[in-house]
């Protein structure tokens, strides 16, 4: 039987700087909606790690569940308020497999080649989890489902649609964004959107696309 708990870090009602109240929830990704097969997916925790694991669907469904109460900020100016997120906490994750001493920073790994940085303390808040349902609903595939993570204290390209592995790392790399000129650390109380150049050599101007 899973252990539920409720956590309430993130939800201020608060906007940052320069964001707008949302109408819904704007759809934004880069790329197709990957397809979702229940007897083939699973989720890969790896790097330095004690004892690296290999999680089917049903294994991390039945891990002990969290609800959390947090805003969603978009680098685009929209922020979505009083979301109720469900999943597991990145925490149990990593309780798991036992990160090494020597971990500063995670990258988490989606479909299709997508990866999001985050530096350990950020990505082992209390308000910070792998998702699957909103508001008493599970996600829509365009909205990341089955799994999606969440971390509300950074601009919402940090919570990374179609999740499929974490690795935990001892040095930083840039994920996906990061490379094509957004902010690394992405804070939007800070106003942490773009980069001046991107990591590939030109103006950071890659931007999402809204369907």
């Amino acid at each position: 039987m899973r252990a539920e708990s409720e956590l309430a870090a993130g939800a201020t009602g608060a906007l940052p700087p320069g964001q707008r109240p949302a109408k819904g929830w704007p759809v934004l990704h880069y790329g197709p909606i990957p397809p979702f097969d229940v007897a083939t997916w699973d989720f890969r925790i790896w790097g330095e790690v004690e004892h690296p694991a290999l999680l089917l669907y049903d294994e991390l469904r039945a891990l002990p569940m969290v609800k959390v109460l947090a805003d969603f900020h978009c680098v685009t100016r929209f922020s979505v308020l009083g979301n109720e997120w469900e999943g597991v906490a990145v925490r149990t994750i990593a309780d798991l497999v036992a990160p090494t001493p020597s971990v500063r920073f995670a990258m988490v790994h989606c479909e299709q080649g997508y990866d999001a940085n985050l530096p350990l303390d950020v990505l082992m808040d209390d308000d910070v989890l792998f998702a699957w349902a909103r508001n008493g609903a599970e996600f829509e595939p365009m909205h990341g489902f089955p799994l999606r993570l969440i971390v509300p204290k950074r601009y919402a390209w940090k919570s990374a649609k179609w999740v499929r592995g974490l690795e935990f790392m001892a040095e930083d790399r840039l994920g996906f964004w990061e490379e094509r000129g957004y902010h690394n650390d992405a804070d939007p109380w800070q106003e942490q959107r773009y980069s001046t150049v991107s990591a590939l050599g030109r103006p950071g101007q890659l931007r999402p696309r809204m369907v």
